[in-house]
């Protein structure tokens, strides 16, 4: 059954969703072009709401296939009419940069699509949703720097001058892509002197003790399949990605005996054979009926990640600030990954 979603009937492009066997919804694009009618299936999809992260999830989706359809609009209307750059640079600002988070999500960088998502929520307290590519010039960027430099992050607390350098460069990366895309003629964040920009200054590296992983395995999460696959993390040193796209059939059982993951790095693409320690093993789910193509790792949305997380660790007494990314930072890690060591559990 096919549905169309908050559309007007003037506007020349449809976001429709269509049900699926399973109960997800998938969204698409339904537009004409040059009289023919043609699709664009997004890769997003809906979730029934069972749970308020569900509806969170679902809200982030829908945000991020309505910015695409803006997009594509100004698009054909721009091939309809005969626009150059000046015509494309009429593209909301934030609609792009949230097609950019949803890129880098795709090309399995969840942490950098996470900072442009982190931009984004500042780019909205600066000036809101209006302003268009075009009119972010040297002013509004020096206005934004001005503006990291004076608010606060989601908590109230001042943005770390690693924070305010990280949401400037991601837009002035996502100004350099504009450019490539020939939406904007020129970055006008190369006419800021190096002075001016945020400076990152002496970055402190988190990092989990073994007393402190300790603790965390001690520790119930809301979300058990969360616990075992950052706990997994730890023993064994994957990326989020990677344990994200883990299927069964990627953990082989070698000639020793032992148990290895093999799989093609999804950030470098470079092929791994990973041995597994007693102490991963013990945080992988039952596999039960899963087939070798099923993920190893059913994980919530990334968001809802980065969410409980921190709530996870703070109910096991860790004052940091723990992202997935801390779990390959174990001091003295040797310890947790070793195949020698009795097993550590709760």
């Amino acid at each position: 059954m096919k549905k169309t979603l908050s559309t007007q009937a003037k506007e020349p492009i449809r976001l429709r969703s269509k049900k699926l066997a399973n109960g997800n919804l998938f969204l698409y694009l339904d537009f004409y072009r040059d009289g023919k009618r043609e699709y664009e299936f997004l890769k997003l999809y809906l979730v029934p709401e069972k749970t308020k992260a569900d509806k969170i999830k679902n809200e982030e989706t829908l945000r991020t296939a309505n910015a695409i359809k803006a997009q594509k609009i100004v698009a054909l209307q721009n091939e309809e009419h005969g626009f150059t750059v000046s015509g494309k640079s009429k593209i909301k600002f934030i609609d792009f940069m949230v097609v950019q988070a949803k890129n880098y999500e795709e090309r399995g960088s969840y942490a950098y699509a996470q900072s442009i998502r982190n931009s984004i929520y500042h780019l909205r307290k600066y000036k809101g949703d209006a302003v268009t590519l075009r009119q972010v010039d040297k002013a509004y960027l020096l206005g934004y720097i001005d503006f990291l430099n004076t608010t606060g992050g989601k908590y109230n607390k001042s943005l770390s001058d690693a924070a305010k350098a990280l949401y400037f460069d991601v837009v002035v990366i996502a100004l350099n892509k504009a450019v490539k895309d020939e939406i904007i003629p020129t970055n006008p964040a190369h006419k800021i002197n190096y002075k001016d920009r945020p400076q990152q200054g002496e970055a402190t590296k988190q990092y989990l003790t073994f007393e402190e992983v300790k603790a965390l395995v001690a520790t119930p999460c809301k979300y058990e399949v969360l616990k075992q696959a950052f706990l997994f993390a730890c023993f064994c040193g994957l990326r989020y990605s990677d344990i994200k796209w883990l299927e069964w059939g990627k953990i082989q059982k070698i000639k020793s005996g032992e148990m290895q993951v093999e799989i093609k790095q999804q950030k470098t693409g470079e092929p791994l054979y990973l041995p597994l320690s007693a102490n991963a093993l013990q945080w992988l789910p039952e596999r039960g009926l899963a087939k070798d193509s099923d993920k190893v790792f059913a994980l919530p949305h990334v968001s809802t990640v980065e969410k409980f997380l921190p709530i996870w660790a703070k109910d096991a007494g860790i004052n940091k600030h723990i992202t997935f990314h801390v779990s390959r930072h174990i001091k003295s890690s040797y310890p947790l990954k070793t195949r020698n060591l009795q097993r550590l559990s709760a």
